[in-house]
């Protein structure tokens, strides 16, 4: 990893790792072609169409709009650790932050509802 003038350069993004390029035969054929075993789920939360207002409300409610492990450890007023965000460690995050972001939509765009009691 590179850091110029403050932006994180991940070399692996631009360079393909050693044991990549070594790989002969079958071997480099089962990396390119890996198993995603969540990829059925993934498709299923986003084919999920929000089409009233109880369910879009549920979602809202059920999905929390920041990460709720995060925190900063205190003693006597002062800082002494943090715990950092975990939920990007979870598979399927994008698709359910999605998923609450078109609920969200659907309360304001639909129903005219105003969503700051859900932020």
């Amino acid at each position: 990893m590179l850091k110029i003038n403050n932006q994180r350069i991940f070399l692996p993004a631009f360079i393909k790792p050693f044991e990549e390029r070594n790989q002969t035969g079958s071997k480099k054929q089962f990396a390119q072609h890996k198993l995603d075993l969540l990829q059925p789920l993934r498709q299923r939360l986003d084919k999920i169409e929000i089409q009233n207002r109880k369910l879009a409300k549920f979602i809202a409610k059920l999905i929390p709009a920041q990460c709720p492990f995060e925190r900063d450890i205190t003693v006597f007023g002062r800082k002494i650790g943090h715990i950092p965000p975990m939920c990007k460690l979870n598979p399927l995050y994008n698709e359910l932050v999605y998923l609450r972001f078109r609920a969200l939509c659907y309360l304001v765009d639909q129903c005219g509802e105003d969503i700051q009691s859900y932020c």
